[in-house]
């Protein structure tokens, strides 16, 4: 009887364990996840269309399809099933048809499906293929955007020379981000709509050597038809070279396809001015504006433009938060818009007629885009505990969640508690602090802790849902996760955001102690294990703190993270960013202060063990930033790892690279704090 009580106890316990493993978040289960995406309401308000990305990490690999489901509610329905991924998926005017993008003939081209999935045809064959398109509201028109080859190459030099392998530049951003560049630049063209086929178009930037939209991040909403589809607005900034490299001064320039001729609506605006959206009568147009040439994390104010009269106003004045995807109501008052608060980011409403600007939602989330349906609105919503999915957002804020793409997976897995907590720093201000407890916590227990220091440098701290930085995968990995919301991170008026700028080693340093400190004092947090870790500027204040830390931490890990100012600016692209930040270029007399906030001048007094993760094709900072951090440490004698993928960017996008991450991640963390 003991005996079977005894194995009886075993295989409790056994399966215990198993499911306690099995129910926390593991890197694997992050590649089974569907991920949602941009969002399109039918004409009717009726359905909603949207993206989800699934891949296979076997193959390395991923594919999306688009799928509708009601606005009321109900199942989902897939839309396409093409080899390859569907995307820039938009409702046809008249609703009879989706129309989207698809390599699948070779070239990216248009395609049109019925909403219910039957008789897919392309409907385009533009030479080289297009990288977006937009039906005209009335469907006369169609534009689409295409790369055209503008600059001269080498082969145009030598074309004798076929076989040589050579880039020739005589002007800065001859890399951008992620790339380099390609002598093309992607233009707008318009032509008749016709279902047959597409025609060629007119290029409406004929020998414009700029993109719309914007590289290397902007898309389809940089663009905007006219109600009455006679004209359209597009996002540009008109510059090359250096003066681009300079400037964050983009503009936002109306067409009109009869006259066949451009305007610049925002010519004495010096910021970046983009994201056009006209009211349902062609009234009115609102966008998203900086006031600074320059800095690229100025507020995001909310302007409007009077179409009747051409006067520009803002209607953000006041209001100390940053305004972004606009969506006008109905009845041409209201303009609903997400902007950030605390740490989250929610749906607000500005009434024309009131001048009143009211929050619509609240709650520990994040909404990432909203689109307009009839009275009420469709929004994309994520927090820490959950991936992106469909939300319906009625005008009372109640919310409704529409799709239920990872239901099954998720209710396999255990999350971590997530608490708010709000610590004194040490110039006397209230700083928020996510903390991120593991799963099945036990305060009667000594955990590790990591010191997750964000990256931007002015990216919010908020209830973001991440495919590599996961929060919730660091506390699945039983440690406690402490995450601040520094000076210089949005959603708490801009004068704390604004504060970074040339004070990199400074205050927001002392914000980011201070959160460790006070979680340190906690009994269940050992303050014998804690870590720090953190990408792109999270990266750099790792770096920073392996020479200031009073031997807090036990272990770094620096992912793309700025170790020597003078090389950075010396080998970075946008240099409004290093001139705003570094306050100017290191050969200035006197050289700027913030130049003394660069990690190397402490490498002398790095005692602790550090890994460094970059990718060879990150330009914005470069990856040989990473390599003279672990450098220094190897000749230091400082244990140190570096983890370098070949063929990743900025950011570590491949399935199986992204899995590797993670596991060297927590195999070094976990060498050193456990």
């Amino acid at each position: 009887m003991k005996s079977h009580s005894w194995s009886f106890m075993v295989i409790m316990i056994f399966m215990t364990l198993t499911v306690s493993a099995q129910s926390r978040l593991q890197a694997e289960d992050l590649w089974k996840m569907g991920r949602v995406d941009d969002i399109q309401v039918s004409p009717d308000g009726q359905w909603v269309l949207y993206g989800i990305t699934k891949y296979d990490l076997n193959e390395n690999k991923g594919n999306r399809d688009l799928y509708i489901l009601p606005v009321a509610g109900g199942e989902a329905k897939k839309v396409t099933d093409l080899e390859g991924h569907e995307f820039n998926g938009l409702w046809r005017p008249d609703g009879k048809k989706i129309g989207f993008l698809s390599a699948i003939s070779g070239t990216v081209q248009i395609w049109e499906v019925n909403p219910d999935g039957s008789d897919p045809k392309q409907i385009s064959n533009i030479e080289n293929g297009i990288n977006g398109f937009s039906y005209s509201p009335v469907l006369t028109h169609i534009l689409y955007c295409k790369d055209v080859k503008l600059d001269s190459a080498s082969i145009d030099y030598y074309p004798d020379l076929p076989k040589a392998d050579a880039m020739i530049f005589d002007d800065l951003m001859y890399r951008h981000w992620n790339n380099w560049h390609d002598y093309a630049y992607s233009h707008i063209f318009v032509t008749r709509y016709d279902t047959a086929a597409i025609k060629d178009g007119i290029d409406i930037m004929e020998n414009e050597p700029w993109d719309t939209p914007l590289a290397p991040f902007g898309g389809m909403e940089q663009i905007a038809w006219s109600p009455d589809g006679k004209s359209i607005v597009y996002t540009c900034k008109k510059m090359k070279g250096k003066e681009y490299s300079l400037s964050t001064n983009s503009d936002l320039y109306l067409y009109d396809l009869k006259l066949r001729m451009t305007y610049n609506i925002t010519k004495e605006m010096m910021g970046y001015d983009m994201d056009p959206v006209f009211s349902h009568d062609g009234k009115k147009m609102v966008w998203k504006s900086m006031a600074t040439d320059g800095y690229e994390s100025d507020k995001e104010r909310m302007m409007m433009l009077d179409l009747a009269n051409g006067s520009i106003k803002e209607l953000s004045e006041g209001f100390d938060q940053n305004c972004s995807n606009f969506v006008w109501a109905e009845d041409n008052d209201v303009i609903y818009f997400i902007s950030g608060a605390n740490a989250t980011y929610q749906v607000y409403g500005h009434s024309l007629s009131t001048g009143n600007t009211v929050p619509v939602t609240r709650g520990a989330h994040d909404y990432t885009s909203i689109a307009q349906a009839g009275t009420q609105l469709v929004g994309t919503r994520m927090s820490m505990s959950m991936p992106v999915e469909l939300y319906r957002v009625d005008l009372d804020g109640s919310q409704v969640q529409l799709s239920f793409t990872n239901k099954v997976l998720l209710s396999k897995i255990t999350m971590g508690e997530v608490r708010e907590r709000w610590v004194t720093t040490t110039d006397g201000k209230d700083m928020l602090v996510w903390v991120i407890y593991p799963p099945n916590f036990d305060a009667k227990k000594k955990y590790p802790a990591l010191l997750y220091c964000q990256g931007g440098p002015q990216s919010a701290v908020s209830q973001f849902w991440s495919y590599r930085w996961n929060l919730q995968m660091m506390a699945a990995n039983d440690y406690i996760v402490v995450a601040p919301n520094r000076r210089g991170l949005p959603t708490f008026g801009q004068e704390w955001n604004d504060q970074i700028a040339g004070d990199y080693g400074g205050q927001n340093m002392k914000d980011m102690l201070s959160a460790i400190d006070a979680l340190a004092k906690e009994p269940y947090v050992d303050e014998n294990r804690l870590g720090a870790v953190g990408a792109s500027y999270g990266g750099y204040s790792v770096l920073w703190l392996a020479g200031n830390h009073d031997k807090r931490f036990k272990a770094f890990i620096s992912h793309c993270g700025i170790y020597n100012f003078e090389s950075m600016y010396g080998s970075t692209e946008e240099y409004f960013f290093v001139n705003h930040d570094y306050e100017g270029p290191y050969w200035e007399k006197p050289k700027p202060n913030s130049y003394n906030f660069s990690p190397h001048l402490y490498v002398d007094k790095w005692d602790t063990p550090i890994m460094l993760v970059t990718g060879m094709f990150d330009f914005r900072i470069p990856y040989t930033q990473s390599l003279e951090a672990f450098n220094a440490a190897q000749l230091r004698g400082i244990p140190s790892r570096l983890v370098i993928f070949p063929e990743e960017t900025h950011f570590v996008l491949k399935p199986q690279n992204a899995v590797l991450w993670q596991r060297e991640f927590f195999r070094w963390l976990d060498t050193y704090l456990k």
